[in-house]
This record gives structure tokens, C-alpha cells and sequence, in this order.
């Protein structure tokens, strides 16, 4: 069983978190397969809410082409989401200093997932966590299978390769100040089969920090076996939310009924 300084996170005692990803195209709400392949799904605000009034623990948002233009323009839904919905907010996507991080921040974001700037200078994990604390902190690996039990951190929105062990990257991560991960596997990302489990449990045995699984949910039983199998501490799902394919009431009582601990909303 993992242990953390500062939460007790055994998934006996501790809220399985339940996050919405919404990943943005300009105004829109877009869904992909692998990262790829987007298609515009609506309204980023509208189904923002949506999760809210159902009961979402938390919201990450990210600018699928912030790498595009080097900068992340999602301040005006930010803004809107942090008037309207209360509950924590990750942004991400073209995060690349201090200055974007103060932002965001004071667009309603309450913490920062970072990966290509991050993996360009890993000083600035350092930067942002002292900053702004480690908890604003998040490290974002987006994380490609290359052989068996092995895996490459890719960066721009999963299609860079950068020839680095994510295992590794997310282990310096924590090193460096990271107060959690984003981990995606861009294998499973869009394809409803589930978790890369064995990426998870990876990167699980390697640091002492919170880790959100995303990619792949499909079903209530892939929750579960990213948290029991792969020590995942939080959930991030998409494609099964935003097309109505599982409500987050079935999740959680699939959740509950496997024995996982999930806040009653």
C-alpha cells in the first residue's frame, strides 16, 4: 500500500476521485482516438455543468492545440467554469512558465498540469512548485507502450516522441517538487478497452504521489482495475461521458460495490 505525507490514501479509507477531461479545439469540445482524429462533441460549458450538477469530483481541461501556437487560450472558459461550477479544476496544454501558471490561476484554475515544458526544462516543475505550491503542481506523461513493460514520454499532445522512459520521467517528476500526475496512455486514450493497468502500476511502484489514470475507461470494471491493479488515486473519463455511455451514478455505485470508497454527492 502506497503512503503520503500529507493524505492517507489507501483505497479502503480515501475518496476514489471521479474527474471529467474535456479536452478544447477553440471553443469546442472535442473527443479523439489515441489523441488523434477529433471530433467536435459541443459546448465545453455546458457539459462542464452537466458534470457538476451530476456529482463530478473534479474537472481537467486541456487546449489540444495550445502546441500549436505556444500558448493556452483557455482563460475565458476557465473564467466562466470557476463563476459557475464549484469544484477543483486542472488546466493544461501550452503551460510554459511561471507567468501562464499565475494565469491560470487567476482565471480560476486551481492547478497546472504541465508536460512539454516540463520535459524541455524540468527546472520549472521545481519553479512552480515552490512557487505556487507543489499541489498547483501537476505533471502531465503522456506515455506511449514501446516493449513490453516499457514505455516513451511523448510531448504535443501525444505526438512527439522525445526518447524518454516515462517511468523514469515521472519519478524525477516527484523529484523535482511534481505533487501529482497525469498520467495518459495515448495506446488506450479514446479506445473504451480500458486502462493500460500495468503502466499505471509502473509508475505506481515508483513514486509516492497521487496519480490520476486516464485513457481508456470504457467501462465501471477498467475504474476498478486502474485502482486495485494499477494504484491509481483518481480517475479521469471522457469519451464514456460526453456520448451518455455509463452515467456518473453507475460509475459510482460499480465503484461502491467493488468495496472503492467515492464521495456521495
Amino acid at each position: 500500500m502506497r503512503e503520503y505525507p500529507d493524505a492517507k490514501i489507501d483505497c479502503q479509507m480515501a475518496n476514489i476521485r471521479l474527474i471529467a477531461r474535456l479536452d478544447i479545439k477553440g471553443p469546442n469540445l472535442i473527443k479523439g482516438v489515441n489523441l488523434e482524429g477529433v471530433r467536435v462533441v459541443g459546448d465545453p460549458q455546458e457539459f462542464a455543468r452537466r458534470y457538476y450538477e451530476a456529482g463530478i469530483d473534479e474537472l481537467i481541461y486541456m487546449d489540444a492545440v495550445a502546441s500549436l501556437y505556444d500558448r493556452n487560450s483557455l482563460d475565458a472558459i476557465v473564467r466562466h467554469t470557476a463563476e459557475n461550477v464549484f469544484v477543483p479544476v486542472t488546466v493544461g496544454g501550452g503551460i510554459r512558465s511561471l507567468d501562464d501558471v499565475g494565469r491560470m490561476l487567476r482565471s480560476g484554475a486551481d492547478k497546472l498540469a504541465i508536460n512539454t515544458a516540463a520535459i524541455r526544462r524540468p527546472a520549472l516543475i521545481t519553479e512552480v512548485a515552490r512557487r505556487f505550491g507543489a499541489q498547483c503542481m501537476v505533471l502531465s506523461i503522456e506515455a506511449k507502450r514501446t516493449a513490453p513493460g516499457r514505455w516513451e514520454a511523448y510531448t504535443d499532445n501525444g505526438r512527439e516522441k522525445t526518447g524518454i522512459d516515462a517511468v523514469a520521467w515521472a519519478k524525477q517528476g516527484v523529484e523535482l517538487g511534481a505533487g501529482e500526475l497525469l498520467v495518459t496512455s495515448v495506446d488506450q486514450e479514446g479506445t473504451r478497452r480500458g486502462f493500460d493497468v500495468k503502466l499505471l502500476r509502473a509508475i505506481a511502484d515508483a513514486v509516492s504521489i497521487p496519480m490520476i489514470a486516464s485513457g481508456g475507461l470504457g467501462a465501471p470494471e477498467h475504474l476498478v482495475a486502474a485502482v486495485r491493479e494499477g494504484g491509481a488515486d483518481a480517475v479521469a473519463m471522457a469519451d464514456v461521458l460526453h456520448y451518455g455511455r455509463l452515467s456518473l451514478s453507475a460509475i459510482r455505485d460499480a465503484a461502491r460495490s467493488a468495496g472503492l470508497s467515492v464521495r456521495q454527492p
